[in-house]
């Protein structure tokens, strides 16, 4: 792998801005695979000559920060200027002649563990105003061993919004799984192993495929009764990600209560000896 990234036309020298996860990761990375990886630029650092004399320079900087950054480096006619970021479009590095993008769709909690996931067959997003850049990107991620993906600028937000979903919000319903689960003496390890085969479930038949359970069968009282013994607090996001799964199935009718459930405002839902799903649940 190291002999096929030296062996590729295009620029060798990289700049990293930023020392946080993201940029230990891509250092690691790339000094791995034989990139001349110059001392990052840590916060506080003198920006203005971050270009010269490098052929690559990569703001791996909180989305926040990434125009502020850019406008602080001085420009130069022949560095690819990129970020790191998901959401954000080649405007924010306006002022430089050559931009470009490169989001990897990994997690990246520690700099050794997001370099490994760097070479694990990830997916990158890439963009870049001009063709060799759009070549050096390819280069990188094919040393990488991973897949490139184009995102136009327009279509960046919706993107990240997605790579949240998939990652940010599957830990946050991991955490919810865990709450639940607390009482019942069933380990967290248990349910990983359920969600695992359903994300196997997933990408063999495709998510409406996939679906099982209570509302893939329109059992809205299996639900009322999960949501009777839930904590108030648990219930909206529970109701919510019911209505979701709710939409791989378009011919089950979803009752009104699970909206006021995950709006948080339910209609006396849960009063002891009352039946929390309201008359529209009895058939």
């Amino acid at each position: 792998m190291t002999g096929r990234l030296r062996d590729a036309a295009g620029p060798q020298r990289v700049r990293i801005v930023g020392t946080g996860r993201a940029g230990g990761s891509f250092a690691r990375v790339l000094a791995d695979l034989g990139w001349q990886v110059a001392a990052p630029v840590a916060h506080g650092d003198d920006l203005a000559r971050v270009a010269e004399e490098t052929d690559l320079v990569v703001l791996a900087v909180p989305d926040r920060t990434v125009a502020a950054v850019a406008a602080a480096i001085e420009s130069r006619p022949d560095p690819l200027v990129i970020h790191v970021s998901g959401s954000l479009g080649l405007d924010v590095l306006a002022g430089h002649p050559r931009r470009g993008s490169l989001h990897p769709l990994v997690s990246m909690p520690d700099p050794s563990t997001g370099a490994a996931r760097l070479r694990s067959g990830a997916w990158f997003t890439t963009a870049a105003d001009d063709e060799d850049g759009r070549a050096l990107l390819a280069s990188v991620v094919a040393a990488l061993g991973g897949h490139g993906v184009a995102v136009a600028d327009e279509a960046r937000a919706a993107y990240h919004a997605a790579a949240v979903a998939a990652s940010n919000h599957l830990v946050a319903l991991c955490g919810q799984v865990e709450r639940i689960a607390a009482p019942t003496g069933v380990p967290l390890s248990a349910f990983l192993a359920l969600a695992g085969q359903t994300l196997e479930g997933v990408a063999t038949l495709g998510p409406a495929a996939a679906l099982t359970g209570p509302v893939r069968r329109g059992d809205w009282d299996t639900v009322g009764r999960h949501l009777e013994v839930l904590d108030p607090d648990e219930r909206p996001g529970y109701a919510a990600l019911a209505e979701l799964a709710a939409r791989l199935v378009p011919e089950v009718d979803v009752p009104a209560w699970l909206a006021a459930v995950r709006a948080g405002d339910p209609p006396e839902p849960f009063a002891e000896g009352a039946d929390p799903r309201g008359d529209e649940a009895v058939s």
